[in-house]
């Protein structure tokens, strides 16, 4: 089911200890970005970001502890689980055919592991390996080589053992990756990590079978684990933000009327073109390169309440799939703020695949089963499918690690209609390969419009065409509201090696 980390591993890392971070790991540290002091009226707090670890000589080498901390959030203390003790992890900055080798410790009571969201990458061994089983007190190595014509883009990290994944993510457990050719210390583009959480008496609070079922919303929403943080800059100067949803169930519907929005890119793909928006819609997992124009006046980017269907057949029990109305940031002028200095676009490197014959085509449904037992919590971890309360199926099976679903052949391009039975709409991920969406329903598409994530909603379907033309090895596809996924809403895929 699993590869556990072996004793040689172990040892080494041992050795090792937590020394690459200490001494500025392989690669360039650049430390945490802020922008102004907390606004005097108090309601909102100042603007800050990871810090950011950038390749140098094609490499970039840290360690990653996951252990429990204490975070402040709003001014309380929360015990959360951390990446070297923040909220979020550090940003790493990586850039086309780097080597990425992160010596992962986990101090936690439960088992996790590492996946890096959006790097088109390896699936095997100790590179992006959704099956490594990394247990409490152990280490792993990972060496995670991206292609020289890796595409610039917006990608993130966060862990993907089954049963584990909706709790640690939850809990504080993801960070940002970006992956271009810009130097960026002549000005960096403002990394945008959003994130929700509950929590009572300073823990993160447990959630019931019917959050599970429904998808937890958390009651706090965080950017860059801060409250409606406040972005200083000079008025009528652009920002470029890089927007992660790292939510484990919300969907973010952004509001930009009067924001002079340009959108440069989705996921891990740049657009042609930059394309003019009032609205995006970030389902959870996906991200975007953006750039806004900071108004005249004090303005708040707000994601607006967003339904994601109805949770039907009385298995719910009345728990809400709404995602109410939060504001992520505010953008304030301010003269005395240095304007950022914007990059141009990368080039466009992805290949229309309706120019491409189909060699196969296939069909995924998504359809819910089963009733409710049991409980949850920060600390469950390996939970197998049931016992969450009920089961969230693809092609009417849960979620087999021992079971492949699907087997492809290098070299070919497939066209996959995912059909949602659901009452409840279900953002369809898939790992290593990116995905062309061709058609929402029976309507085409008229853009290239390329995605890792794309939300398939409630008793509808979409189409999309993936041209399997490396990565031989296993890996998954499933549902990115987390909660489904480790209810069994996910399936195994292998491409063959010949």
């Amino acid at each position: 089911m699993s590869e556990p980390i072996s004793r040689r591993q172990a040892l080494t890392l041992g050795a090792l200890g937590l020394g690459a971070v200490a001494a500025g790991a392989t690669g360039l540290i650049v430390g945490t970005r802020s922008s102004s002091p907390t606004d005097s009226d108090g309601s909102s707090a100042a603007w800050a970001e990871p810090q950011v670890l950038t390749s140098e000589n094609g490499v970039l080498e840290l360690d990653l502890t996951l252990a429990e901390s204490d975070v402040t959030v709003g001014g309380t203390t929360v015990r959360m689980l951390t990446y070297n003790g923040t909220v979020p992890g550090p940003t790493l900055h990586l850039r086309p055919g780097d080597r990425l080798l992160v010596h992962l410790r986990n101090d936690l009571d439960q088992p996790t592991n590492l996946h890096t969201h959006g790097l088109m990458v390896s699936a095997d061994g100790n590179s992006d390996n959704p099956f490594i089983r990394i247990g409490p007190g152990d280490t792993f190595d990972y060496e995670i080589v991206l292609p020289d014509d890796h595409p610039s883009g917006v990608c993130w990290y966060h862990p993907h053992h089954h049963g584990t994944v909706a709790d640690q993510l939850f809990a504080g457990l993801y960070g940002a990756i970006i992956v271009d050719e810009e130097d960026w210390t002549a000005g960096a583009p403002r990394v945008v990590v959003i994130s929700d959480v509950t929590y009572r008496d300073g823990q993160v609070a447990a959630v019931t079978p019917m959050e599970r079922r429904a998808g937890r919303t958390g009651e706090t929403l965080l950017t860059n684990g801060r409250i409606r943080p406040a972005l200083h800059a000079p008025a009528g100067s652009d920002e470029r933000l890089l927007l992660i949803n790292a939510c484990s169930s919300r969907y973010l519907d952004l509001q930009l009327g009067g924001l002079n929005a340009r959108l440069r890119g989705l996921d891990s793909a740049r657009l042609s073109a930059p394309t003019t928006a009032d609205r995006l819609l970030l389902a959870p997992g996906n991200r975007a390169d953006l750039v806004v124009t900071v108004p005249t006046a004090p303005a708040d980017l707000v994601s607006a309440t967003y339904d994601r269907g109805q949770m039907g057949m009385g298995m719910m029990g009345g728990q809400s799939t709404v995602s109410p109305e939060e504001t992520v940031l505010s953008l304030n002028p301010d003269a005395r703020a240095q304007r950022s200095v914007i990059a141009d676009p990368s080039p466009v490197t992805a290949t229309d695949l309706r120019d491409r014959r189909a060699d196969t085509t296939r069909t995924l449904t998504f359809s819910m089963a089963g009733g409710m037992a049991g409980g949850g919590g920060m600390g469950n971890g390996g939970m197998g499918n049931g016992g969450m309360g009920g089961q969230f199926l693809i092609d009417g099976r849960a979620f087999d690690p021992d079971r492949i679903n699907q087997t492809v052949r290098p070299g070919t391009v497939e066209e996959w209609t995912i059909a949602n039975q659901s009452p409840m709409n279900h953002p369809f991920h898939l790992h290593i390969w990116p995905m062309q969406l061709i058609r929402k329903g029976t309507v085409d598409v008229a853009d290239v419009d390329v995605r890792d994530v794309i939300d398939v909603p409630a008793r509808q379907s979409i189409t999309v065409r993936i041209a399997f033309d490396r990565f031989p090895g296993r890996t998954v596809y499933h549902c990115h509201i987390l909660d489904h996924e480790d209810l069994g809403m996910m399936g195994v895929i292998r491409m063959a090696s010949s």
